[in-house]
């Protein structure tokens, strides 16, 4: 069986001008790469792609494929635009960037009210515009979180063009569902979900990986959780972490992606507590929460053995960190 991944969804660092600072995508890079990540989901809703430019995209994600160069995968969104036609362009667009796949947001191929028919309607015109371009799904929570039932997932495995699906469903039984699908027809399609309290059940139902948020707090501990989720002997370990990350995952979804970067921040790394998505604050009790959750991935990482990255040893450059860290 080939080996399990874990890929996070990247996070945006931005300069004091709210510019998407370059030097500290790189210094991310190093710092997943260094926890054992086996690929990156660029351009995604934890990149605030929503709230950069079109250009940004493409030079965000142009930026990450050359400094990876080639050590694991990258995938982007690429559906952005009012028509299939526009989605399509920026869709060949964002591959010229060196991508392995481009991701389709579930939500942009059909409104709220709208019917399946139409949305595989939809993918069915995309699919023919972008020639044999590798695409996945995002069952992305905006601009609505647009679920794939089984029957639809089956019709879109058909076409022969998905490689990679994000599965943000959190139901189990949905899961199941995909998951048997891909087995039945022994699809090589990529299945990662995003739902940090699901990671233990799909990864030994068959997921390929996780690709949750939580991997900009603590990958170390995810990628630990994709590697040992299905061994026998590590059972009790990985039954005792998933009842921890399940604990805290409520906690650090509040103010995401700013909680995200004041947590980088308090493991060294030069992530500026700035975001476009949002222009509040973290409050002081949010903080504190953040801290004792800090202290206790420590703890974690003590009881299962795991040496959490160092970020000294990145050669990170220093920026002024928030003063209550």
């Amino acid at each position: 069986m080939s080996a399990k991944k874990f890929v996070p969804v990247m996070i945006t660092p931005f300069n004091l001008k709210a510019k998407v600072d370059f030097d500290v995508v790189s210094k991310l890079v190093d710092f997943y790469l260094a926890a054992g990540v086996k690929g990156f989901f660029a351009n995604c809703l934890s990149s605030e792609m929503y709230s950069i430019t079109e250009d940004e995209r493409l030079e965000l994600t142009s930026h990450i494929v050359k400094y990876v160069n080639g050590r694991v995968p990258v995938v982007a969104t690429g559906s952005f635009g009012l028509t299939i036609e526009d989605k399509a362009e920026f869709t060949k667009r964002i591959y010229d960037t060196g991508i392995s796949a481009v991701i389709q947001i579930t939500g942009h191929f059909a409104n709220i009210e709208d019917s399946d028919d139409i949305l595989l309607r939809n993918f069915e015109k995309m699919f023919k515009l972008t020639g044999s371009i590798p695409m996945g799904m995002y069952e992305c929570p905006a601009p609505y979180k647009r679920i794939i039932g089984p029957d639809v997932f089956r019709t879109l495995l058909s076409a022969n063009r998905l490689v990679y699906h994000k599965d943000t469903s959190i139901d189990l039984e949905k899961v199941m569902a995909k998951l048997g699908i891909l087995s039945e027809t022994k699809s090589s399609l990529e299945f990662y979900d995003a739902h940090s309290p699901n990671a233990m059940y799909s990864l030994q139902m068959g997921a390929k990986g996780m690709s949750s948020i939580s991997g900009n707090f603590y990958p170390e501990l995810l990628v630990w959780m994709v590697n040992n989720a299905s061994d026998p002997d590590k059972l009790e370990e990985v039954k005792w972490l998933q009842s921890e990350i399940s604990r805290v995952d409520p906690l650090i979804h509040v103010a995401y992606p700013m909680s995200a970067k004041y947590f980088l921040q308090k493991r060294g790394l030069p992530v500026r507590t700035i975001s476009r998505a949002t222009a509040l604050e973290l409050t002081p009790e949010q903080k504190k929460t953040l801290n004792e959750i800090h202290e206790s991935f420590l703890q974690w990482c003590d009881r299962l053995e795991i040496k959490p990255v160092n970020v000294h040893d990145l050669m990170l450059p220093k920026v002024p960190l928030d003063p209550a860290i």
